[in-house]
């Protein structure tokens, strides 16, 4: 099957084939393939109107809807850079990724757009009118050129600002066009996804993937248990990726039953971050495996992922897709042998894959990150003999404590094992002596019962029987919640403040 050579190209096979085919599915809004490719030509036509031009950047912090959908493939046809801008950044954080990334135009939520500077503002209202003014024709705008900039996806990081990965339409379109060819997913597929789609690697893996497959992309607003139960038992969900936290959720509520999730195929989640008692709690009760993955915005999105019948290996990531080559490099850039742990490199496997275009006006971490077409993604880890990726940590988050490796993920994930313990984020805390000692902050389920069932000496004496006592944490403080991103991923920065 050939592959669209742009993201302007990406409905035609199902345009030709079914126009009148479910492609999107939001709270507010059912578009078939060809309502939402002439919406795309409009906004294509909106975005010109409102003066952006190809390469100019376009930033949007708007809700899973419709409108954010279309705003993306408008963009995309004109040629303009996408910017997404989490919602739940707090107002310098927003206004960091607009004045590095130099966007011309914010599509925002009013409130945001009005408190937004240096930065031609734009509201969900006015947004639509510029839509509804727009020509209903076709785009008639030159073609664009699928290997120049066309987004970019800020990195969280674990210190500092974040940096802006820049990848092309081709590097967007390249891993839902190898998932659709090695899942065999066709139009029977309907994908449901629950984080924000102004996330770059949601756009990745929503309409990007499943248009591809001529299958059916369901947006989500919904985030937690309840809800997102709801979508994916309204709508038929097959395939669905969803954090660890929320996977615990739906196993363990009584008013979740199997069946509410009967029509799912396959359950992704993030492998190094998933503790294998939750993995077996799901499946115990909806029959469906989880199956791990491993990505990251540089790459962009999926670089290995379990196979659909579920085989897996206990703390791994699943294998690489077809057109990656992972590598571990030793302290010296050597290859590690089977087993060692090293840094995660990522290369082409064959002449599709294309590295990451750099990071926004980063050069000097543009050429740090990309050594001779490898992409060194500052994750520690191992392959094992039978090439599944196991992700130990960052090489960032290691702690050493007294000459001894400590990686803040093996911790964590003894942690969420304990059954109190919701979430947990370890790290290492400054020593004269040491150097480092291992902390920890935690989430508890029940404060009243974590309490009447020992508290956290009786979290000590579990992690002592799973972990060496080197890595067994010194300091545990109990908190109310984590900071959070908008993937759910844990914020590092500033932990160490909340002990």
């Amino acid at each position: 099957m050939e592959s669209p050579t742009s993201i302007a190209r990406v409905f035609d096979r199902t345009l030709a084939a079914d126009p009148a085919r479910e492609a999107l599915v939001t709270r507010s809004a059912r578009l078939t393939y060809g309502e939402l490719d002439a919406l795309a030509d409009r906004a294509a036509y909106a975005l010109a109107d409102l003066g952006v031009r190809p390469g100019d950047r376009v930033a949007a912090s708007l809700p899973n809807e419709w409108e954010v959908v279309v705003a993306f493939h408008g963009a995309m046809r004109l040629g303009a850079v996408w910017v997404g801008v989490n919602r739940v950044l707090a107002a310098p954080e927003r206004q960091y990724l607009i004045d590095d990334s130099g966007a011309r135009l914010l599509l925002a939520e009013t409130e945001v757009a009005a408190t937004a500077a240096r930065v031609t503002p734009l509201d969900v209202a006015g947004w639509r009118a510029a839509l509804d003014a727009a020509p209903h024709t076709p785009w008639t705008g030159p073609a664009v050129d699928p290997f120049a900039p066309a987004g970019l996806a800020y990195t969280s990081g674990t210190t500092g600002h974040p940096k802006g990965a820049v990848h092309s339409q081709h590097n967007l379109l390249l891993p839902g066009a190898v998932l659709v060819q090695t899942r065999g997913y066709g139009p029977a597929l309907r994908k449901g996804d629950c984080f924000a789609f102004t996330i770059l690697n949601l756009a990745v893996l929503t309409t990007l993937l499943v248009s591809q497959a001529g299958g059916t992309s369901i947006v989500m607003d919904r985030i937690d248990a309840q809800g997102v139960a709801e979508w994916i038992e309204r709508e038929r969900i097959t395939t669905w990726n969803g954090p660890p936290a929320l996977l615990h959720s739906l196993a363990e509520r009584d008013d979740i039953t199997p069946d509410s999730l009967r029509s799912l195929r396959e359950v992704w989640t993030g492998g190094a971050d998933c503790p294998e008692s939750i993995r077996r709690a799901f499946e115990t009760k909806f029959g469906r495996p989880v199956l791990a993955t491993y990505g990251l915005s540089e790459a962009p999105t999926v670089v290995s992922i379990d196979s659909p019948d579920g085989l897996h290996r206990p703390g791994a990531s699943g294998r690489p897709l077809p057109h990656l080559r992972v590598r571990i490099a030793d302290e010296h850039g050597a290859t590690a042998a089977p087993g060692d742990t090293g840094e995660i490199r990522v290369s082409a496997a064959d002449d599709r894959y294309r590295p990451m275009l750099g990071y926004w006006n980063r050069p000097e971490a543009s050429a740090e990150a990309l050594d001779q077409g490898e992409l060194r993604t500052g994750d520690l880890g191992f392959l094992d003999d039978q090439g599944f990726v196991h992700v130990r940590d960052r090489a960032g988050l290691l702690i050493i404590r007294g000459g001894a490796n400590v990686y803040p993920a093996e911790v964590e994930r003894a942690l969420a094992d304990h059954r109190h313990v919701a979430a947990a984020a370890v790290f290492g805390v400054a020593d004269e002596r040491l150097g480092e000692r291992v902390a920890a902050l935690i989430e508890v389920r029940d404060r009243e019962a974590f309490a009447r069932d020992g508290g956290i000496d009786a979290v000590l004496d579990h992690l002592r029987e799973q972990l060496a006592r080197y890595k067994v944490p010194e300091r545990i403080a109990v908190v109310d919640a984590l900071p959070r991103n908008a993937m759910g991923k844990v914020v590092r920065t500033g932990l160490v403040d909340l002990l």
